[in-house]
């Protein structure tokens, strides 16, 4: 009576066996083509951008890869200045060089010094070298942004706050900063003419 059941339960038991089999087959499998997956992606940009010259759009960890690499450039910054030949001025920058990286703000200062025995107004014009650069290159203060006036003898230290934006090409890794300094005549005449009306203290008797 009893070996009927057990003949019943032994089809039973080889069925589920088989059924685990499958069910883990079918895990292997799943996981084995999700890993093809992801290995597919390097391999068909890889091929698409050696093969074929296409550029594929980058992921996201590409353009974290390139905020790091942007954060770690660093760009020379060359000073340079001088005056025109009517400007009885010695101009001259403080500091000649500086590392700089782009997206920070640094600050550096020229030195001026009327060498006339008169006021004189000067007016600042800047340049930026190489020219492609220059749209790179912003100035957030300067005392080219204003006349100067410096009376006779006066020695001044004049700022610039400056900031390279971080698109600046890749190949540039110079860039020059100059001033050229210019007597502002009619600025000249009109502080030199207070500077004679203005009355003359009477000594004490």
């Amino acid at each position: 009576m009893n070996g009927a059941p057990e003949q019943q339960q032994a089809p039973q038991r080889g069925s589920t066996a088989r059924k685990s089999a499958g069910l883990t087959k079918m895990v292997v499998v799943a996981i084995g083509a999700f890993a093809l997956t992801f290995a597919l992606v390097p391999l068909y940009r890889i091929a698409c951008e050696k093969v074929f010259g296409i550029r594929l759009e980058r992921a996201a960890s590409d353009g974290v890869q390139d905020a790091k690499a942007a954060a770690k450039r660093v760009i020379t910054v060359q000073f340079d200045g001088g005056v025109n030949s009517k400007l009885p001025w010695e101009f001259s920058p403080n500091q000649v060089t500086m590392q700089v990286v782009p997206g920070e703000l640094y600050e550096t200062t020229y030195h001026a010094r009327n060498a006339s025995e008169r006021t004189v107004v000067g007016s600042a014009v800047p340049s930026v070298a190489p020219a492609r650069a220059s749209g790179f290159f912003s100035k957030t203060e300067c005392f080219c942004f204003t006349a100067q006036t410096l009376k006779a003898g006066e020695v001044r230290d004049m700022p610039v706050r400056f900031i390279v934006d971080p698109n600046l090409p890749a190949d540039v890794k110079t860039i020059t900063l100059s001033y050229t300094f210019f007597k502002n005549d009619t600025l000249t005449a009109q502080a030199q003419g207070t500077a004679q009306a203005a009355p003359v203290p009477l000594s004490a008797p």
